[in-house]
């Protein structure tokens, strides 16, 4: 019973602490990125007022929304307008729950449910952030809103088969759905995106015997042929998670341009900014399962990779380290959010659904076959 209250406890721990102390502050200052890097394309400043560089601007924002006045319209369904803002925001921090962040730090696994259905839940809890578009959409008895959750249905729907097809191929090569063994299966064979990975590295230096043997064998020429369906599958992934996400060129369902705000032009306050905070949420749930899937999650090349092995207080700052790295690497794909919805235009209705149904969806379908095929062939 003592040992379960222990590891209850440190599952609260690592939960709170995940969300309050990483996540929510990592959302309030991309969009502080986000506005600088748009800036820096546009050729302007950004926030540089408050604080040096601007970098007190998110608390700014946030003082800002909690004493606005929050107005709610008279022909709204209140019961289901109140409870939308919480359906777009909560899930993309329950899907964080079973991402392992790092290895191992003061002798406790880095992730706070290590479930054998990982990649599942990830899929089943983040859809659900969809009815809370819907909700506001529909509860707001409006025709922008109206359209916009329409619109987020419809787009949910097409990329959510590409989004789940993509990542079967990773489950044939790695026989698992468990998030820290596809990990720990990158760390024996390579990161997915790049297979081909040197091995036999130690603190005394690199095995250039092991390296040779590794690179020069049949088993590096399967893992050749299977880079290329690999390949496919992240960007086939990775363009899904812009739709799944609403972020440009996939932000039909707010489409300012069309829509005034979409499905949240009639909120205010912190019902407005949990929509808000919900999209960025979003999107660094969707760069940690990236950053898991297919580029290692904490592991860096050349540096040992289980900080137990290692003296307590050196295994202490290797674990720390494999944290920074997982978030390091969360914040370039961010970065590639940013980037891309400050360069490209907004697709239209029908060129979005033409790519999801006509392209992504046989693209995903004819990948896991090609898979299949090279795993039957290959020799074992």
């Amino acid at each position: 019973m003592t040992d379960i209250l222990f590891q209850l406890l440190w599952a609260l721990v690592k939960a709170v602490g995940l969300v309050f102390v990483i996540i929510l502050p990592m959302v309030s200052y991309t969009v502080y990125a986000e506005r600088r890097v748009s800036a820096m394309i546009q050729d302007r400043l950004g926030p540089n007022r408050v604080g040096p560089m601007g970098l007190l601007q998110p608390i700014a924002d946030a003082v800002k929304l909690l004493l606005k006045e929050d107005f709610t319209p008279a022909s709204v369904n209140k019961f289901y307008y109140w409870l939308a803002p919480a359906c777009a925001m909560a899930p993309s921090l329950m899907a964080l729950a079973v991402v392992p962040f790092g290895s191992n730090w003061f002798g406790q696994q880095m992730v706070v449910a290590n479930v054998d259905i990982g990649v599942l839940w990830v899929f089943a809890v983040s859809s659900l952030g969809v009815y809370g578009i819907v909700l506001a959409g529909w509860s707001s008895n409006s025709k922008y809103p109206f359209l916009g959750g329409i619109r987020s249905s419809s787009q949910m729907i097409s990329y959510e088969l590409s989004l789940g097809l993509s990542v079967i191929p990773i489950f044939l090569i790695c026989g698992t759905l468990n998030l820290p063994a596809i990990v720990q299966y990158q760390i024996q064979n390579g990161w997915l995106i790049a297979p081909i990975w040197i091995k036999g590295i130690s603190f005394s230096g690199i095995d250039f015997s092991l390296l040779a043997s590794s690179i020069f064998s049949v088993n590096a020429l399967v893992k050749i042929l299977l880079w290329i369906p690999l390949f496919i599958s992240f960007i086939v992934f990775m363009v899904s998670m812009f739709a799944e996400t609403n972020r440009l060129p996939f932000d039909l369902p707010e489409s300012e341009t069309e829509l005034v705000g979409g499905y949240h032009t009639e909120y205010s306050s912190m019902k407005f900014a949990l929509f808000f905070l919900g999209e960025y949420a979003a999107m660094i749930t969707g760069s940690a399962v990236i950053v898991t899937l297919f580029f290692g999650a904490w592991h860096i090349p050349f540096l040992p990779t289980d900080p137990q092995q290692l003296p307590f207080w050196w295994g202490v700052l290797l674990g720390l380290l494999h944290i920074v790295a997982f978030f390091v690497k969360v914040s370039i794909l961010l970065f590639f959010f940013i980037w891309v919805r400050w360069t490209l235009p907004r697709f239209r209705y029908d060129q979005l659904m033409r790519l999801g149904w006509y392209f992504f969806f046989e693209i995903a379908l004819a990948n896991i076959l090609l898979v299949a095929l090279i795993l039957a062939f290959a020799p074992k």
